[in-house]
């Protein structure tokens, strides 16, 4: 097994993108900026079958 920085740019090949450094659970739930941005994401990702 790799490093964790060789871990982390084979997951950046197969996804594209580095995944988050933390979880859900470590976000502050009342951040309305997160719940926006969440928001944001899921309309700029929306499936083509389903437009």
């Amino acid at each position: 097994m790799g490093t964790s920085r060789q871990n982390r740019s084979a997951v950046n090949k197969i996804f594209g993108t580095e995944l988050p450094q933390e979880s859900s659970d470590e976000r502050d739930p009342d951040d309305k900026r997160d719940i926006a941005d969440r928001d944001q994401w899921l309309r700029d990702n929306v499936p083509p079958h389903h437009h």
